[in-house]
C-alpha cells in the first residue's frame, strides 16, 4: 500500500509529462539576412518535435537555445481537480543541434504547495525525419527527475514519440510513450493531434490558431479513505487501486502571436477526465495558459 503523499506526487509527476509532451510551440525568426535562416525559422510551429522536423528539412547547420515561460491559471492532475484552486509556473531551457540532438531542463512551481518548486527534470534526446517527403519523425530521450522533496519511486523515464503530418503542415498527430521508472514503475501513453490554421501573416509576424486533442493512457494508482471499525473502534483506512486506462481528454483552443525571435501563446484548456477504480461522476475542468518564449539563434557565423 502506497502512502497518500506519494500517490500525489505521482499524480504531479504525470501530468508535467503530459504537459511537456502536448504544450505548444511557436517561434520566429531572428534578424538576419540569410534567407535561409528567415524561411527556417518562419515555419516552426506546435512543439519542439515539429520545431526540429522543420530545422532539419532545411538542410542548414544549426544551434538554436529557446528559452520559454509558462503560466496556468489552475492546476488539474490528469484532468482532476484536486481540491486546491492554484496556478502553477513552468521554465524551460532548450539546445537545438543540426545533428539531431536536443537537450533540455524544465521544472514546475506551484502557488500552495510545499515546497513550492516540486521537482526540476533534465531531458536528453535525438531527433530524426524520415520519409519521401519527411513528414513523419520519431524521437528517443531520456529524462532525470530531481526532487525538492524525498522522493525516488520515479527519477528516470524512457520516452520514445513517433509523428506525422501533411505536406501543407496545417494538420498532424503524434503519439509518445514514456517508461518511468525509480523504485517502483509506471507507463504512460499520450496521442496529441492538431491543426494549424495561419490568421494573419507578414514578413516579421505570424497569427496562428492552433486547435488540438490529447488523450492520456496511463499506469496510475488511485486512492481513497473509509471509515471501518476494528474491535470497537472506528479506524480511518487508506486504500489504493492500480489501473492502466484512458485517463483524461484534453482539449486545447490556443492563439499564438509571433514576432521576429518572441511568441507568445494564450489558450483555453478543456479536460474530460474518465472515471476508473472507485471514481464517479468527474466533472470536466478548465484553465487558461500563457506561454512567452525567446529563441536565440547561436549558430557559429563562418
Amino acid at each position: 500500500m502506497i502512502s497518500y503523499k506519494k500517490m500525489i506526487k505521482k499524480i504531479r509527476l504525470y501530468w508535467l509529462l503530459l504537459f511537456s509532451i502536448a504544450t505548444s510551440f511557436c517561434c520566429y525568426g531572428q534578424e538576419n539576412n540569410d534567407e535561409n535562416i528567415d524561411s527556417l525559422i518562419d515555419e516552426l510551429f506546435f512543439d519542439d518535435q515539429q520545431f526540429l522536423d522543420e530545422i532539419l528539412e532545411s538542410n542548414y547547420t544549426y544551434n538554436f537555445i529557446y528559452t520559454s515561460l509558462s503560466y496556468n491559471s489552475n492546476t488539474f492532475f490528469s484532468g482532476r481537480d484536486s481540491g486546491t484552486d492554484q496556478f502553477n509556473i513552468i521554465p524551460q531551457v532548450s539546445f537545438y543541434h543540426s545533428s539531431g540532438f536536443n537537450a533540455s531542463i524544465s521544472g514546475i512551481y506551484y502557488e500552495n504547495f510545499a515546497p513550492s518548486w516540486d521537482f526540476t527534470s533534465v531531458s536528453l534526446g535525438y531527433f530524426k525525419t524520415f520519409g519521401k517527403s519527411k513528414n513523419g519523425m520519431y524521437n528517443l530521450g531520456y529524462t532525470k527527475y530531481f526532487y525538492s522533496e524525498d522522493f525516488d519511486d520515479f527519477t528516470n523515464s524512457l520516452d520514445v514519440s513517433l509523428g506525422v503530418r501533411n505536406k501543407k503542415r496545417t494538420l498532424g498527430t503524434t503519439l509518445a510513450a514514456s517508461y518511468i521508472f525509480g523504485t517502483d514503475e509506471s507507463y504512460q501513453i499520450v496521442s496529441n493531434s492538431f491543426a494549424n490554421f495561419t490568421l494573419s501573416r507578414t514578413a516579421n509576424f505570424a497569427l496562428r490558431f492552433r486547435p488540438n486533442i490529447s488523450f492520456v493512457i496511463a499506469n496510475q494508482t488511485f486512492g481513497k479513505y473509509t471509515i471501518r471499525i476494528i474491535n470497537g473502534r472506528r479506524v480511518l483506512e487508506y486504500t489504493s487501486t492500480e489501473v492502466f486506462n484512458l485517463l483524461n481528454t484534453q482539449i486545447g483552443f490556443p492563439i499564438s502571436f509571433s514576432k521576429k525571435s518572441w511568441d507568445v501563446e494564450l489558450g483555453y484548456y478543456l479536460n474530460i477526465p474518465k472515471p476508473v477504480a472507485n471514481e464517479t461522476n468527474l466533472s470536466n475542468t478548465s484553465f487558461v495558459g500563457l506561454s512567452i518564449g525567446y529563441l536565440f539563434d547561436v549558430t557559429r557565423k563562418k
